[in-house]
């Protein structure tokens, strides 16, 4: 199966935006046991300053996961509706067709 120009273009583009992520990155830990977790990786992930965070260890090492709050149960009418407990404006925006497009994008 040949590439057309487009094609390799497209994954040229993709490749040179993900470089970052295929080559992995460094931080270090301070005396105080910090870790500075690098912009992009930050930004992938959605974490924000303040965010509240959970810490696991696991198989594959540390596990960081930003802990959201639930939603709550509403009733109208007969049904309970679950409602968010944070404003539109303080969650994160997630582009879901462009995340499922870069992971099919990953495997060639």
């Amino acid at each position: 199966m040949a590439l057309s120009i487009h094609d390799a273009t497209v994954r040229l583009s993709l490749a040179s935006q993900l470089k970052w992520y295929i080559y992995g990155m460094k931080t270090t830990i301070d005396k105080a046991g910090r870790v500075v977790i690098p912009a992009p990786v930050r930004e992938r992930a959605g974490f924000t300053a303040g965010a509240e965070l959970d810490v696991s260890v696991d198989d594959m090492g540390i596990r960081l996961v930003r802990v959201a709050a639930g939603p709550r149960l509403v009733k109208i009418g007969r049904r309970l509706v679950a409602r968010p407990t944070v404003s539109a404006d303080a969650r994160p925006a997630v582009d879901v067709a462009a995340l499922v497009e870069e992971e099919r994008s990953r495997w060639p």
